[in-house]
């Protein structure tokens, strides 16, 4: 069975920067919408920073030698585009040793806007055969694209580790990553899980459009 940390179930700091991001009277500042992303890309990878192998490694200081325990696996951050983007700056703000991999896994809708498919544009990935693979995408609605994303990220090899860090995510989106991802080598992580979608599938109440949020509406 997958592992599912909800950090915003516990009280924190994150859980002030959980409440910016979905505050419409917040929402007309893109620049502190794309840092609280940001911060809680930092704390989470924080948290999943304890999750990890470590080694013991002998650092020489100016007045002697100090054994110190450090992260022991390769990392890849694989971002979904564009909402990820400042999530990913969050974490590789504490992983700067990484490799870094984005997936471009998006909706595309009839005119109507009555329905949609994933369609996966882009993909630029280094190696991820036996690393640990670090999953980011803000929102976690259906499930559809983190799917689409992570059978593209496939083609650059199997991960060893699997991490799926969300910011919100539906209660059904969570039930979906744990049929995509397999369970044996999978961790969830998500700052808040909220209930339901709307019929369009949004997450409810979420925050909106988180790509539209932090870059402007896009056509």
């Amino acid at each position: 069975m997958i592992d599912i940390h909800h950090l915003g179930a516990s009280n924190s700091i994150l859980n002030r920067f959980i409440a910016e991001i979905r505050d419409t009277h917040v929402h007309g500042d893109k620049l502190r919408f794309r840092k609280n992303i940001e911060r809680i890309g930092e704390i989470m990878s924080y948290e999943i920073s304890k999750a990890l192998v470590y080694k013991t490694v002998e650092i020489q200081t100016p007045l002697g030698v100090k054994a110190v325990s450090v992260p022991d696996e390769q990392i890849v951050l694989a971002t979904i585009l564009r909402a990820g983007l400042p999530f990913h700056q969050g974490f590789l703000a504490f992983f700067d040793y990484a490799e870094n991999a984005f997936v471009s896994a998006s909706r595309k809708y009839n005119q109507d806007h009555s329905a949609f498919t994933i369609e996966v544009e882009y993909l630029s990935s280094p190696s991820i055969e036996g690393k640990t693979l670090i999953v980011i995408d803000p929102m976690l609605a259906t499930g559809g694209s983190m799917d689409m994303a992570y059978k593209t990220l496939l083609k650059r090899g199997n991960p060893a580790k699997i991490h799926v860090a969300c910011v919100i995510a539906a209660q059904q989106g969570i039930n979906a990553a744990c049929k995509i991802f397999p369970e044996d080598k999978t961790t969830i992580w998500v700052a808040a899980i909220d209930p339901e979608l709307n019929d369009k599938a949004y997450i409810v109440p979420g925050l909106g459009d988180a790509g539209d949020l932090a870059y402007g509406e896009k056509i």
